[in-house]
Formats: structure tokens, sequence, C-alpha cells
């Protein structure tokens, strides 16, 4: 009795000691053999030379299970994959193992299958093994090369080195990236990146079924719409196109430096390489960079510059098809030709140099013709629109031919390629012609300038003396009247321009912040440390001379916390320049139309923002020594110090009233679309009350995230003005909030519907109906019960070209001169 009491104790046992040699547990090596499992307690395995481990791991705030990979050396979890990425685990009681017919599988606490890798092939000796490229594969134990699967073909938001992103051909497989959700839900995301082979094969990101971005072709060094993908010191990169296989891959210089490339949750295509000496991720390239890169943003036979304004222009031989829109800045219907192609004798090819070239879906290549030969193929095909060479290197080769409309081109200034469009053949006979006068214009001004330079010579001497005792005069004129200005008149201090120059290192490009309507702004630092803001006025602006004056009078006798601060000029050598303060965080826009920088700013930032702009412009209406209005208020236009501060710049439309004046008429319009009121944009009528209604569209657009301008919505074609007032009256503010806005407090969210109230009370149609930026202040800064808004001006509806939510640009016109209606 005793002895089988003592066999029943040991029997269990015995079971159990032998259910756990046969069953082992996972642990720190690279392979899972198909006898072990990987449990979530923590258990990993990690790669043969430490550079990648694979286990389970939550993601962002997100309590949610998922098995993944990630770097091993790098304290921050970085994660590069993750296999249940549609089908998260919401408790901790979760297995990973092989099964019986060789698929890796991963159980949740109920024995479930949740995710397998559904490999159909099968091998007696099954093993799983995280490689040191951070491939994950399942391989017979004898065979080291020969992959069942691997996560190299099941690509998530991230390209790895050494992994492909195309096709092959021979099985169907086509690799590509699909975004997270968000940056706290990695299931599948709206957008994905691909090489798209309809047609010649180019590289694009689509937004749902829409194309949302495209890198363009391949030319042999880099994607046609990737001007900055040059060759580098830490990866290469190339692309396989044979009968087999078309892909892209790139490979890491040395395998100890990190890269990745990665498709965010909001559409931008990263390169990241890891800095081991500040142990912080560097963005390395990113793209779309500007609205230029946005598809098709200048409709057909447009040719977008983002450093023009507009942006937007047709090719010579090419007009507007909508000109009311195209005069608004709604370039989506792009550009018709002048003159119809016909097929007959005498249509010829017009040469078009430094582009992105247009989208090759539907067109037609060889890569072994030369160029001559592509013309002629071309020319013999009356459908045939424009061709290029597929292959950039050396003299050029291969030939690509269009067939159909000419869409999303690009001006680059760096390494764009050549493009020759067909042309009506009375178009070229006006070519012709214009090329007579291209052989004279230069002559006559080379006479011209001469006679100047010799005059200026004679009276350099003469002038130089007066200039600085009595005033310079400028040797433009404008209207029929010189525009002077004397010492006395700038109320601040006088720079050297050579003191300039060497803080700019000779005004050098790199030095350049950006360039606005009337010339570029420089950084540059002073003999003393001190980093400055050099802002020079382009010598053939006529325009910017009046508001060079202008910006001095009006910015050298203000001073407030909310106004940039002006900290002298230069009028020497027959120059116009402004120094101002060096604002780090450059403007505003560049924060809340920007996805990732827009994260950094949460609500109480963009509130303090909102306050503080207000409070500028209350001192530019009515505490200072001046009454100033402003006329061009944008976030371009507000600049952000170290502390995140707004500060008001850009004085150079800006009109000083007298103390009892609030406002004037003018028969020059100048502004931004999307920011003017609707009397100052059609009757030249502006006021106190029209930079309200534009810092009220500042408010939604601080709010929003978004454009008012060309703002896209699913539900509607409204511009952000009647999205808002839309989700105002349906009683649905809290939708307008920006998404990269998370967790607001109840205090916030009333915080928010006031802006979003004290904003619309800003945009109504009439300016009597807009409150002060008195009371507006007021109303920001206390609980006072708030009226109800009137309908937006500007309350538009737009025609966005069918079946493309990303045609619209979100650029803005810059107007200059326009005559009110």
């Amino acid at each position: 009795m005793e002895g089988c009491s003592s066999a029943t104790v040991l029997l269990p046992c015995i079971l159990l000691f032998s259910v756990l040699l046969n069953c082992k547990v996972a642990a720190a090596g690279d392979i899972i053999g198909s006898n072990q499992i990987l449990r979530d307690n923590g258990s990993t395995i990690v790669s043969s030379g430490a550079h990648f481990e694979l286990g389970f791991v939550t993601v962002g705030s997100s309590a949610n299970r998922y098995v993944g990979i990630w770097y091993k050396k790098i304290a921050e979890k970085t994660i590069v994959w993750i296999a249940n990425r549609e089908a998260p685990l919401n408790t901790s009681s979760n297995l990973l193992r092989l099964n019986s017919n060789g698929n890796l599988v991963i159980l949740n606490a109920s024995d479930d299958v949740v995710w397998s890798s559904n490999s159909t092939a099968s091998v007696n000796n099954p093993v799983v093994q995280l490689l040191d490229s951070g491939n994950l594969v399942i391989r017979d134990e004898s065979e080291k090369d020969n992959y069942l699967w691997q996560s190299f073909d099941n690509l998530g938001d991230t390209q790895l080195p050494g992994a492909k992103l195309g096709w092959n051909f021979e099985t169907g497989l086509e690799r590509y990236l699909t975004s997270w959700k968000s940056l706290d839900d990695p299931s599948p995301g709206q957008y994905t990146d691909h090489i798209d082979r309809n047609g010649f094969p180019q590289l694009m990101t689509r937004k749902g079924s829409a194309i949302a971005s495209r890198a363009g072709p391949w030319n042999g060094i880099r994607f046609s719409g990737t001007p900055n993908l040059n060759p580098n010191k830490i990866y290469t990169y190339g692309i396989v196109s044979n009968d087999k296989e078309l892909y892209y891959h790139y490979e890491a210089v040395n395998s100890s430096v990190y890269t990745r490339r990665v498709l965010n949750p909001f559409g931008q295509k990263q390169r990241w390489v890891w800095v081991e000496n500040t142990q912080i991720w560097q963005v390395y390239h990113s793209g779309p960079i500007d609205d230029c890169d946005h598809y098709r943003v200048c409709g057909a036979y447009g040719s977008c510059n983002i450093d023009k304004s507009p942006v937007c222009t047709c090719f010579n031989g090419f007009q507007p098809k909508d000109k009311k829109g195209w005069d608004a800045a709604d370039w989506s219907s792009g550009c018709a030709r002048k003159e119809n192609l016909s097929c007959v004798n005498g249509e010829g090819f017009v040469k078009h140099s430094g582009l992105k070239l247009p989208d090759t879906q539907r067109s037609w290549f060889d890569k072994n013709m030369s160029l001559g030969e592509c013309e002629k193929v071309c020319l013999s095909n009356c459908s045939c629109t424009a061709y290029a060479n597929t292959d950039v290197r050396g003299s050029g080769s291969g030939c690509l031919l269009w067939f159909n409309e000419l869409i999303d081109i690009r001006e680059e200034k760096e390494n764009g390629q050549v493009l020759y469009i067909r042309m009506a053949a009375s178009e070229l006979a006006k070519k012709g012609r214009s090329k007579v006068w291209f052989v004279w214009i230069p002559i006559l001004m080379t006479v011209t300038m001469m006679c100047v330079c010799l005059w200026v010579i004679r009276n350099k001497k003469r002038n130089k003396k007066k200039k600085q005792t009595e005033g310079i005069t400028n040797p433009y004129f404008e209207n029929g009247g010189s525009i002077e200005m004397g010492a006395e008149d700038l109320e601040l201090p006088l720079f050297d321009f050579t003191t300039l120059a060497n803080a700019t290192n000779g005004f050098s490009k790199y030095s350049m912040l950006g360039e606005g309507g009337f010339g570029p702004v420089y950084k540059g630092m002073l003999d003393d440390g001190k980093e400055i803001a050099v802002k020079r006025l382009s010598k053939d602006s006529r325009q910017g001379l009046k508001e060079f004056k202008n910006e001095v009078s009006c910015i050298a006798r203000l001073q407030h916390r909310n106004l940039v601060k002006l900290l002298g000029c230069s009028v020497q050598e027959g120059e116009r320049i402004l120094v101002y303060e060096y604002m780090p965080n450059k403007s505003l826009d560049s924060f809340i139309f920007d996805k990732m920088k827009g994260y950094t700013l949460d609500w109480p930032t963009r509130y303090n923002m909102i306050n503080g702009i207000a409070r500028g412009l209350l001192y530019l209406h009515q505490d200072s020594r001046l009454r100033i209005i402003h006329r061009d208020l944008k976030a371009s236009n507000v600049l952000l110090d170290l502390e995140m501060n707004p500060k008001i710049s850009d004085f150079g439309t800006a009109r000083i009233c007298g103390e009892t004046e609030t406002g004037s008429n003018t028969t020059r319009v100048v502004g931004t679309y999307g920011y003017m009121s609707p009397e100052y944009a059609t009757d030249g009528i502006f006021s106190v009350k029209s930079d309200v209604y534009s810092f009220g569209v500042l408010v939604l657009e601080t709010v929003n995230g978004k454009r008012n301008k060309n703002f896209a919505h699913l539900d509607h074609n409204l511009n952000l003005l009647g999205h808002a007032w839309r989700t105002y009256i349906d009683g649905n503010v809290l939708d307008l909030v920006d998404e990269v806005i998370e967790d607001l407090s109840p205090e916030h969210q009333y915080e928010v519907f006031r802006a979003i109230q004290i904003g619309l009370l800003c945009v109504q149609q009439y300016p009597a109906d807009r409150p002060t930026m008195a009371t507006v202040v007021l109303m920001l800064t206390s609980e006072l019960p708030l009226p109800q808004p009137k309908q937006p001006g500007f309350f538009i509806e737009r025609n966005v070209h069918e079946g493309d939510s990303s045609s619209c640009s979100s650029n803005y016109c810059s107007v200059t001169a326009i005559a009110p209606r």
C-alpha cells in the first residue's frame, strides 16, 4: 500500500519531466527549434552578432502585446518588424512556436492561433532563426540559405539593409511598406510605398488607392524625384531589374552603423541613421519635403517650383485650363495647349531641363535605344506627347515615351532631368522668331549697361558723401517718384555691409534660411558670437524698395515681446538689408503643418501661441506709438524663439494709420490668399478688422494643423473655414482638432472649444461683426460668455480633381498687385 502511494506521487513527476525534456523553452540564442517555445515572460532570441532581438513587446502607450523585432544594442526600443500587427494580444499568457507543419505561430492564452507564417513548404527539421540583418527566417536545420519563409518577404513599415522593395515575377510576390495606423498602433495604416510597374517602373506612395506622392522612375543614379539622394558613406542603393525580379534595395557600408528606411503614419518616407556619439536617431533623408512633392499639385502640363510665387506655372506654349481658379491659387485643373497637336509636318520638340520626370504610368520604354532614335519613334506616333532618356549616366541612353498628359512635374535645382515636349508647328515657329530677339537683346543690354556703368563711376564719389549726410536716394523709381531715406528716418543702428557679408559667409546659399517675395533671408553670426537673421532685398525687386523703407519705419519704433526685434540695417553698396534677432525654431508653419513636428506642440503650447499672436496684434492696433495694420499675417510670418514664444514678423506690407484711423483702401492689394479678408481681396478695403480676419484663420489652422487654402476632407470640398463652420453648427467642434493632439483634459477641451469659437468670430463675413483684438485678448484670457458667430467669409466649396484627394496644393499664392473688383 505504501509502495503504491509512492508510485502514485512519482508518476506525474516523471510525466512532467518528460514533457519538459521534449518542449524546451527558447533561451538566449538566435534559433527556435521545432521542440522549443518562446513565452511572453521576457524570453527572447538574439541574432548571433547581437544586432537584433525578437520577443513579445508593447508599442507606445498601448497595453497590447505583439511579437516584434528591435535593435538589441539601442536602449530606446526601436521596433523594425511586427508579426501580429493585425491581431494584437491583450494578455501576457502568450507563446511563439513552430507547429507540426513547420509554420511559425503565435498562440494566445486560450491556445488559439492568432497569427501564422502560413508557409506552404515543409521540411523534416524546420528551425526559426533571427539573422544579423534583422530578417526572421524559417529554414531546414541543415540548409542555412534555403528559406521557406522570411520576414523580409512580409515587410511592415520598415525596410532594413538587404530587404527588397518590389516584385518577384516568378512567384508573383510583391514586397511593399505599409505605414502604422498611428505611433501607438502598428496595425496597417493608410499609406503604402511600392514599386509601380504599370509602364516604366517608378517608386510611389499611395494613400488608400490614390497616389499621394511619387519619387518617380529610376534613372540609373537615383529616382527622378529625389534629387537629394546622392552616393554617400553610410549606405549604397540601387535597382535590380531583370526577367525574374524588379526591386529597390540598399546595403549599409558599415554594418555597425544602423540605418533604416521607414514609411511613417503620415505618409513620409524617412531615412534614419543611428548616431552613436549622441545616442539618437537622426533623419538623414525625408520625403515628401514640400508641397511640390504632393502628387499632381499643378495638374497636367504644369510645373511646380517651391521657390516661386505662385509655385505652379504652365510650360511655354501652354495656358491655364481654369484661369479663374489658377489666379485663386487652385492649380489642380492644370494647363492646356495654346495650339493643339494635329500630327502634321513641322511638329517637333522643345527641350526642358532640370525636371522631375512626369508620371510614367502607361508609358513605353526601350533601354537600348539612343535619344535620336527615341525622337524619331515619338514623332512617328501621333499620340506621343514627350520623350526622355531612361538612364542619365554618361551621355544618356534608353528611350521613354509618354502618350497621355504630362502630370506631376516639378523643377529641380540640382540633378533634374531633360524632357522633350512635343509642340505644334505654329508654336515652334513662334519660338524661332523669339530666338532672333534673344540675339539682339543681349547686345542692346550690354551697350546700355556700359553706359550706365560709366555714369555710375562718374557719380559714385560725388553721391557717396551726400548719401551718408543727407540720406540715400534709391536709383529705382515707382510711379514716377523717387524713394528717399535719410539716416534720421532709420532710428536704429547701421551695420557695415562687410560685417554682414562676413557674418553670412558671403551670403552663402548654405546660410540661407528661406526666400520671401522681396529677397532671401540668411542666418549669420557676428564677431561677438551673436546669431542674427539677415534679410537682403533683391536688387531687381521694384516693389521691395518701398516695402524696405516701410518695414524700417514701422518696426524700428516698435518694442513688444510678441514682435520680432529689428537690430539694425545696412544701406551701403547699393544694398537694402535688414538685420533681425535670430529665431532658432523658424516659423509657425514649419510646425503646425508638419505632422512629425506637430507632435511636439501639445495644446497648452498652441494656446500660448494663439495668445501671444493676439497680444502682438493688439499692440500694433492699439498700444504702440503708431497704429499699424499688418496686412499679411500668416503662419509663415510668425516666428518662434527658443521657448516657442510667437513673434510677428515681416512688416514690408504694413500700413501706418493715424491715431483715429482704423483703415483705408488701396488699388494695390498685397497679402496671401487664404488669409485675406473678403473686403480686402475683392475691394481693396483694409482695416484692423482685416488683420482680425487673418488672425481667425491662423487660430483655426493652429487648432487643426492644416492650411485653410486647399484644405481637403473626404466628406466635402469645403475649405478649412467651411469645415470649421460645419463642425460648429453640427456640434462636433472637437472633430476639428489636429489628430496629433492627444489626451485633451476637460480643461483643455474647454479652451479648444473657445479658441475655435473665437476663430469663427474673427472670420465672419462682415468687418463690423468681427471683434477687435482688444476684445479677442479679453475672450482668450477670461471665461466671459462668447457671442454666436455668423457664417465665415470666403465660405467656399471647391471643385477637386475627381478621384485624387491629393491634387490640391497646400501652398499659398503671395499676391503682389491685383486690381480690385
